[in-house]
């Protein structure tokens, strides 16, 4: 059995957990509005069409702000066809993702479903087909009280009160050439600071995240972050990172060391940002948004079949089994050691597409990566714990070395908890691991809870719910303020401690 160590100490600290780390993203693509968290006349929906068993799942998960309308799709969108009466909304082809776009569901429709869900927005503004002016308009519509055009229109559609929405991202993924009116780094930093500064005059309590690189491997990584920043950072509050791992060569330890891939990347456009703050003699630090991560690989095959211009396909839909849950729960044990620094992060995304939940017309189930994601949402609120981890390391094909075990300590003071993250990686051997807790005196163990399934490759399904699910362990004693417990091989486990 292999052995490791878990080493805290209460008073070194990484930060406090914002709690918008476990947010998510609803994009118009496939599924993922029509069907997913909306359909009208299905027996499953409320009098607005939205899917009362879906909302009961992203209630369960407390998803805090979710992103919205995209994604790539919103390099095309034209707001002013998504409000107003149905009858009048025109129907576009979608240019991002090859379908129709009926603009049935739109901005005061999500802005009504995010009340029901307990979610924030974050929205995004098109900076590709469009610009500063229309950014600004949009802002007026959601968060103007009244007496200007745009306020008064969204009054005439019935919402007297404005959406109050407080975070935007300008555009998305700015430098790919696949993006609508993708642009240079010099391009997109002046509009996105011009962009900024116009939407502060009209609302200076709001926060703006500019675009990074649309992923690591992009060849001007790094230089794009640096430039748009140097262009930037006087008007904007975050910069945000996208991400997906997939395990196509069917290397589950390589795949699984993907997190420590996400913990190199998050490092490396914190030292940027850093870098423009330093040249600048800035007073403020520009803050993270991981506002685009998870695995996808699974559908990418079916998707390149998938017939052109027609209204919302079976797109993007992953079908998740265990190995991906596991990396799921090590990416978020990433993010919460970064809480510092990532201050918002979007798993994406929500519902159908590449999602945590999944529907059918005759219900909802939570996929495998529904539960480390769930865990981590509930239990993970409070201060991140400097949690130093001594364990036996393997190397990686794509990483180089890799830790067996990954794990992340969370103490929430005012509720007197203390919850311990962890994934054991061997696909061979348990492990025993242990900590010095005698610093919390007077904690017991409440439980832990450990998601782990022979088959690295099974799978949940409408049929079959619960093929993998989340078990009680009752490996973990507290003696003496020692604790000791042995997370099994291949496992996510969450130790959850309290007075």
């Amino acid at each position: 059995m292999k052995k490791a160590e878990i080493i805290v100490d209460k008073y070194f600290l990484t930060g406090a957990v914002d709690k918008r780390i476990f947010g998510s993203f609803i994009e118009h693509l496939g599924r993922a509005v029509y069907e997913g968290i909306y359909q009208e006349g299905n027996p499953n929906s409320d009098a607005q069409g939205f899917r009362k068993d879906t909302l009961d799942l992203v209630k369960e998960l407390q998803v805090p702000i979710v992103r919205y309308p995209g994604g790539n799709f919103v390099s095309g969108f034209r707001w002013e066809d998504s409000v107003g009466p149905k009858d009048k909304r025109p129907s576009r082809p979608e240019l991002a993702w090859g379908v129709i776009e009926t603009n049935q569901f739109g901005l005061n429709e999500f802005a009504d479903w995010s009340k029901k869900a307990g979610s924030d927005i974050m929205m995004a503004v098109n900076l590709g087909t469009r610009g500063p002016e229309d950014a600004k308009n949009l802002l007026e519509y959601c968060n103007f009280k009244g007496g200007t055009y745009y306020s008064d229109l969204r009054k005439e559609h019935g919402y007297k009160d404005p959406h109050d929405i407080k975070v935007w991202c300008l555009g998305n993924e700015m430098d790919g050439p696949w993006q609508m009116g993708h642009k240079t780094a010099t391009e997109y930093g002046r509009i996105a600071a011009e962009t900024s500064r116009l939407m502060k005059f009209m609302d200076p309590t709001i926060e703006t995240v500019a675009c990074g690189s649309s992923n690591l491997d992009m060849p001007t990584f790094g230089s794009w972050e640096y430039t748009v920043l140097d262009e930037a950072y006087d008007e904007v509050d975050y910069m945000s990172l996208h991400q997906y791992y997939g395990n196509r060569d069917g290397d589950t330890p390589d795949f699984l060391a993907s997190s420590k891939g996400m913990d190199d990347f998050i490092s490396g456009v914190v030292s940027i940002c850093d870098a423009v703050k330093a040249k600048k003699h800035g007073k403020k630090n520009i803050n993270l948004s991981f506002d685009e991560w998870n695995v996808w690989y699974h559908s990418n095959e079916a998707d390149e079949k998938l017939e052109k211009w027609i209204q919302a396909p079976h797109q993007l839909e992953d079908i998740y089994n265990f190995e991906d849950a596991l990396l799921v729960g090590s990416m978020l044990i990433t993010l919460l050691r970064h809480a510092d620094r990532v201050k918002i992060a979007c798993m994406a995304q929500l519902v159908n597409v590449i999602a945590p939940i999944m529907t059918s017309d005759t219900g909802a189930w939570r996929q495998t990566i529904f539960y480390p994601y769930f865990h981590a949402s509930v239990y993970g609120r409070g201060t991140v714990l400097n949690t130093q981890v001594h364990t036996p390391v393997y190397e990686s094909k794509t990483y180089g070395e890799a830790p067996y075990l990954d794990s992340v300590c969370i103490w929430n003071e005012e509720e007197d908890t203390l919850t311990i993250f962890a994934v054991n990686k061997s696909l061979e051997e348990d492990m025993e691991v242990s900590c010095d807790l005698r610093q919390f005196e007077g904690y017991k163990v409440a439980e832990h809870i450990v998601l782990t399934n022979d088959d690295l490759k099974a799978v949940n399904t409408e049929a079959a719910p619960n093929t993998v699910a989340p078990t009680l362990s009752s490996a973990t004693k507290l003696e003496n303020g020692k604790l000791q417990t042995v997370f099994g091989k291949h496992s996510w486990n969450v130790i959850r401690l309290s007075k």
